[in-house]
């Protein structure tokens, strides 16, 4: 396995070096819209603990991630009125990792709708912002 590059865009949006659609944050993890979503309300949790994906993460990190999932998989649900709601998360590039930071996709499901693919097209900025207003409003956070 590679070494963890503290370059990759997630850790330079979680230093505040990149702008993206913020939905939550503590002191262990960053939630924010994915740029280029599968659908409306496809949102990343992020730990702010650098680690490459599941098989380097510590498990106070990981275990702090998956509460954040879990919270926000549940907004996710009223938020976007989901009839279900995928919780995704790659580990390296043959299973389909493309950012090698660790991080858990939190996508709102509709019975039959199909979701887009995955990290093929950016998603226009209002679209985001509005989504991530959405799940704002739920949780009670602000931008």
């Amino acid at each position: 396995m590679q070494p963890y590059d503290d370059q990759n865009i997630f850790a330079r949006i979680i230093r505040g070096d990149i702008p993206a659609q913020r939905i939550y944050e503590d002191e262990a993890t960053l939630v924010i819209m994915d740029a280029m979503p599968q659908c409306d309300g496809h949102a990343l949790v992020l730990p702010k603990a650098a680690s490459r994906n599941l098989l380097d993460i510590d498990p106070a990190a990981l275990s702090a991630t998956m509460a954040t999932a879990q919270r926000i998989a549940r907004a996710a649900m009223q938020a976007f009125a989901a009839d279900g709601v995928n919780v995704m998360q790659f580990n390296e590039s043959a299973a389909g990792q493309t950012v090698f930071h660790t991080h858990v996709h939190v996508i709102p499901r509709k019975a039959g709708v199909p979701l887009g693919q995955h990290a093929r097209e950016l998603a226009p900025p209002e679209v985001l912002a509005r989504n991530a207003e959405a799940y704002r409003r739920v949780l009670g956070t602000q931008g």
